[in-house]
């Protein structure tokens, strides 16, 4: 894992570290799992590389805070050492472009075998999802979704070849209403206020889009709508003045025009007075509370140490012991397991398709 000097856009998601596979991709997610081929990956030529075959074998990288370039340096497939070694490299660029370069490719890729390893080229991203299970009543099921994936065809990948990949507009990028709804650069896009996030569903943050409903939100919504719920145009409505009588100057509290305005400090009236003496009450009847309580609980103490068997302390203490549990953190789910039961897969993966 390796942590990056400028944030990546990927898919609209700016990343701050990566993780580079020796299998000749890199992950992109933030947490590691056993299907790391499967979803959230850059691959340039994702296979079985194994680079403890040689000394000469290398993977390395390199980040000048404008690009960060992973190199994978005459590795060779498990099984197919004298076919001769890999060298190749992937770029991410500040604005998000991204560049396969390959040097040396001595086989074509349709005679590497994806048994043991997949064997692809392009990019993908997903999301996840947590769900109610029945297994466990307590705890949830945690399904990825892959949501995008860009394959390249590996016809095209040969010796001294490269692609560039650049990214397209997403909705993420839009921060206000307005630009959400009517950029011409983005389609689809849905601004969901309590969030105050612009999406079409399809991200990382799906799991939030779901949780507070921004999709039924913002059906049919506008941006005028938000700005009315949230009271944004209320001060351009002007009070009724049906009950209202106009004030002469001496009943607004003014002299005439050769005096002065009077001040404020000056101002007593009779319901100022009856304040006062009400909030001096409250904090007389606050501090006689508190004295009480503070002399509770030292008889409490006093009666505990000169009496430590009695019943009373006794109760005191079975009653701290009863409270305890609630005390203690859930138990916390681990984010992902290899296996479970009989080598099923506890958490899915769940490829590209309506959700």
């Amino acid at each position: 894992r390796v942590a990056l000097s400028f944030d990546f856009p990927f898919y609209g998601h700016y990343l701050k570290q990566i993780t580079i596979a020796t299998g000749g991709f890199i992950f992109t997610g933030d947490v590691t799992h056993r299907m790391l081929t499967t979803t959230q990956y850059i691959a340039p030529l994702m296979a079985n590389f194994d680079p403890s075959h040689s000394k000469d074998s290398t993977v390395q990288y390199l980040d000048n805070g404008e690009v960060f370039v992973v190199q994978w340096e005459r590795v060779r497939l498990p099984g197919k050492e004298s076919e001769g070694a890999f060298t190749f490299q992937a770029a991410l660029y500040k604005t998000g472009r991204i560049t396969f370069s390959y040097r040396d490719i001595p086989l074509s890729l349709d005679e590497i075998g994806s048994a043991e390893h997949p064997v692809k080229a392009g990019l993908s991203d997903a999301f996840l999802v947590m769900s109610p299970t029945s297994q466990s009543p307590d705890g949830a099921q945690q399904t990825i979704y892959e949501y995008h994936r860009v394959e390249i065809s590996m016809t095209k990948i040969t010796n001294l070849s490269a692609v560039e990949l650049t990214p397209l507009p997403t909705c993420l990028q839009h921060d206000s209403c307005e630009h959400c709804l009517s950029s011409n650069r983005t389609s689809g896009c849905s601004w969901c206020n309590v969030l105050q996030r612009c999406s079409d569903g399809m991200d990382r943050h799906r799991q939030e889009w779901l949780d507070y409903s921004c999709s039924e939100e913002s059906k049919d919504a506008t941006c005028d709508d938000y700005f009315r719920e949230d009271g944004f145009t209320g001060s351009s409505v002007a009070p009724e003045t049906e009950h209202m009588t106009p004030l002469t100057p001496e009943q607004r509290g003014c002299k005439s025009d050769d005096q002065i305005f009077m001040s404020g400090s000056d101002v007593k009236t009779e319901s100022s007075t009856k304040s006062k003496g009400l909030s001096h009450t409250g904090i007389i009847a606050g501090i006689a509370t508190a004295l009480f309580l503070l002399l509770a609980l030292i008889l409490v103490a006093v009666c505990i140490h000169c009496y430590p068997t009695g019943s009373s302390p006794l109760c005191l203490i079975q009653r701290r012991k009863s409270y305890w549990p609630s005390m203690k953190f859930q138990q916390q789910l681990p984010g992902y397991t290899e296996v479970e039961g009989e080598g099923h897969e506890k958490y899915s993966i769940v490829e590209a398709g309506p959700c």
